[in-house]
């Protein structure tokens, strides 16, 4: 039996663990989204922040992924739950790309226009939401496409510790040394982060300033 008989024949089950991974993926990419973006207009305000909260980021992203759900584990409430320590971890993974793009998006607006907006009388949070975030939208978005493609890749790990998820599949596989369980995981996995990317890769160029 091929992969595709093996999908086809278990597409109740692939489909529950896909919409499984979905699940972690949304939630996670959610969160971080409302975490990350307003730390990287944060620390276009106050620059004394920016070494702290990138290098911070920039840490989470060092550690290895399991490591992280083993560092996560005895956390009061979160480590009772598989998928609320799966989704913690995936958001913070999600984090740099996010803080990073909103920053540099941000701080690369002509200044000449920021200025412009400036004599007219606007203030700054009118400066932020009707000149800067408009225009750095589509950097912005370039970060949500990265951190989205990463967690794809990473909700495959969530299954080690039972989140569930299409790791389920690989880790399957690789207990019972077989490659065509390992493919039935890494497939659809693959396929899900190519859609995204590509998705996202057209908002990007939809909302970028011409």
């Amino acid at each position: 039996m091929n992969v595709w008989q093996f999908m086809s024949q278990n597409r109740t089950e692939v489909l529950e663990l896909t919409l499984e991974h979905l699940w972690l993926v949304g939630v996670s990419m959610a969160l971080a989204v409302l975490i990350g973006i307003p730390l990287g207009i944060l620390i276009t305000r106050w620059p004394k922040l920016n070494k702290p909260v990138l290098g911070g980021a920039n840490i989470i992203q060092t550690v290895p992924s399991l490591a992280l759900f083993g560092f996560l584990l005895p956390v009061p409430w979160i480590g009772e739950r598989a998928d609320r320590l799966a989704i913690l971890a995936l958001t913070l993974y999600a984090l740099l790309p996010l803080i990073r793009n909103t920053y540099t998006g941000i701080r690369g607006v002509d200044r000449a226009v920021v200025e412009a907006g400036r004599g007219m009388g606007m203030t700054d949070r009118q400066l932020l939401f009707q000149v800067e975030l408009p225009l750095a939208l589509g950097v912005i978005i370039a970060g949500v496409r990265v951190a989205t493609v990463i967690s794809v890749g990473l909700a495959t790990i969530a299954a080690a510790i039972g989140a569930g998820g299409l790791g389920e599949f690989i880790f399957r596989g690789l207990a019972m040394v077989s490659n065509q369980l390992i493919l039935v995981g890494a497939i659809p996995a693959a396929a899900l982060a190519m859609l995204a990317d590509v998705s996202l890769g057209w908002l990007e160029k939809r909302l970028a300033p011409h």
